[in-house]
């Protein structure tokens, strides 16, 4: 059976394995990420690569980065979390561990695996929500990755939902991430938590008393506790989750919607308010076929598989 080699490029953390035909990892390891240091994270890559080719016979590498990549999967043209700028990674990498190399934003490579292996098999037209401290995306149509004219296609979490709204990361006013990820979870819980602390007890309790030290981890304890400021908080992120996938839909239409991301994670707490705000939201709702919304399979090695069965479609 072909095996290939994903490889996930975090902030932190790269994540590289060996994946068979039917995206079971083979052997996996993992090594810091010399972030400040694009020629360093080609050589870790590249290093980790060479590893695992020793051991196993690999035909291809496929390498996930966040950031935005070029239409030819080859360049990484700018990256929030590591000194990525017109970074030519595909050749760096490539000449050293001499094989085929094909480099994909990682949320691409994300949903790419649940399509394939996760929430998404037997559907092909699938997007897929990352809901971590932003929101990332990938989206899959007629069965095939969709990526855009330039390659940076399916940033889901820059639809701008509030006009003149919260200030983002991206420096854009309003976007969807703001108030539907996990920083968006926190941030309406510290909200709620000055304004009542009474009602906010037990999530100030996990925090220590303060409100600022509030972090997802408290919310998500404290919900679980029945804490009703913390349950607030997943209402209003389920509740523009909802919103933004309809407003999705009415331009894809997908069979399914597949989220994901650590806040995926507290899924049962969040995911029936999400599908029922979506419903709410749908265009047509009474005469249209409903799409599925699924949490994850595949968790954190989803991104690994997703590349390295990219890594099979040149």
């Amino acid at each position: 059976m072909a095996l290939t080699i994903g490889v996930d490029v975090g902030g932190t953390k790269i994540a590289a394995g060996v994946v068979d035909e039917d995206g079971h990892i083979v052997e996996n390891l993992l090594r810091p990420t010399p972030a400040d240091d694009p020629d360093q994270v080609a050589e870790t890559i590249s290093s980790a690569v060479l590893e695992l080719a020793g051991r196993h016979d690999v035909e291809a590498v496929g390498v996930g980065a966040a950031g935005f990549v070029d239409e030819t999967r080859s360049i990484v043209r700018f990256a929030p979390n590591l000194a990525w700028r017109e970074e030519p990674l595909q050749k760096k990498v490539a000449e050293r561990v001499n094989l085929p190399v094909v480099v994909e934003n990682d949320a691409n490579a994300m949903a790419w695996g649940e399509f394939r292996f996760g929430a998404g098999r037997g559907e092909s037209h699938v997007v897929c929500v990352t809901v971590g401290t932003g929101i990332g995306g990938g989206i899959v149509l007629g069965g095939s990755l969709y990526r855009g004219r330039w390659g940076m296609g399916a940033e889901l979490g820059h639809m701008q939902v509030v006009p003149a709204g919260r200030l983002c990361g991206c420096g854009n006013l309003g976007c969807w991430e703001q108030y539907a990820s996990g920083n968006a979870l926190v941030h309406e819980a510290r909200v709620t938590a000055a304004a009542d602390p009474e009602e906010a007890a037990r999530m100030l309790a996990l925090a220590g008393g303060s409100v600022s030290d509030i972090e997802g981890k408290h919310v998500t304890d404290a919900a679980r506790e029945g804490d009703p400021a913390a349950r607030k908080a997943f209402a209003s992120m389920a509740e523009w989750l909802g919103r933004g996938m309809a407003d999705m839909a009415a331009v894809l239409d997908p069979g399914c919607f597949i989220l994901g991301g650590g806040v995926s994670r507290a899924a049962d707490m969040w995911i029936d308010s999400a599908r029922a705000a979506y419903l709410r939201a749908l265009t047509g709702r009474e005469h249209r076929p409903h799409a599925a919304i699924r949490p994850a399979e595949l968790g954190p090695s989803a991104g690994l598989v997703g590349a390295a069965d990219l890594a099979r479609h040149p």
